[in-house]
């Protein structure tokens, strides 16, 4: 584990050896309450199951990264966060690896910051789990419910990912029950992407539901959907077999 400073903040990276050489490396970008522990040893079975190199980093006030200063005042995050990762940050920290077009693996928040920086970057190919491409009331409902849960339990969960939890789970929390988040809407940026796409959702995901993957729907990329039954929001958690499978013959199939 290391300390990158990227735009002048220092973000925790982790790096997976490849297995063998000579494919685009994976860099996996994590969920709203996310971070580098959190996905736990799952990149690095993704990697050993592709034979790809791996990048995995937590974003500003997730993990090990730098804090977020004031987070629920002039630090709270506004509602185009995603937008600004994906074309301001995410390309700092690839020049900074000196990766050119990797396969990009992201969940949930990850999974539409993917899909941001894949309408504007080249790519090897863009795997998203449980993406939210639009607001729904289900992904409010979900949310908001978390906040009520935060002080009876989960805080005490999400606290051995994350050096400042309470900036970990406000600035996500606050972020999309801001009045304002309604109008997220990446569906016409995601019509632009050219990159191979492979979409995976569970049936029984809590926050969204299966127009979430449906109406990415690239112009002219190469698209597919990928739906789990009895999966929830974390596919990679709820079947880590079958959705590991399923990415491997994907990117064998986009080399």
């Amino acid at each position: 584990m290391e300390l990158m400073e990227i735009n002048g903040v220092r973000l925790e990276v982790q790096r997976i050896p490849a297995p063998a050489g000579g494919l685009a490396p994976v860099v996996f970008l994590h969920e709203g309450l996310g971070s580098v522990s959190m996905w736990r040893d799952w990149p690095a079975q993704l990697c050993t199951a592709t034979g790809r190199a791996g990048i995995v980093y937590s974003r500003r006030g997730y993990g090990r990264s730098d804090p977020v200063p004031d987070v629920r005042g002039a630090g709270r995050l506004q509602p185009g966060y995603m937008h600004r990762e994906a074309w301001e940050v995410l390309p700092a920290l690839l020049k900074a690896l000196d990766l050119q077009a990797p396969v990009l693996v992201g969940h949930s928040d990850g999974g539409s910051i993917a899909l941001l920086h894949a309408s504007r970057h080249p790519l090897a190919a863009c795997v998203v789990m449980a993406p939210h491409v639009i607001v729904e009331d289900v992904s409010v409902d979900s949310i908001a419910q978390a906040r009520d849960a935060y002080g009876t339990g989960l805080r005490e969960r999400l606290a051995k990912f994350h050096a400042d939890v309470d900036v970990a789970f406000w600035q996500w929390n606050d972020a999309w029950l801001n009045p304002a988040f309604r109008d997220f809407d990446i569906r016409p940026e995601c019509r632009r992407i050219t990159a191979p796409v492979l979409a995976i959702q569970g049936v029984d995901d809590a926050y969204g539901t299966l127009r979430q993957i449906e109406e990415i729907a690239p112009t002219n990329g190469p698209f597919e959907m990928q739906v789990l039954e009895r999966c929830g929001h974390s596919p990679h958690r709820d079947q880590p077999e079958a959705v590991t499978q399923r990415i491997a013959q994907f990117l064998r199939g986009n080399p």
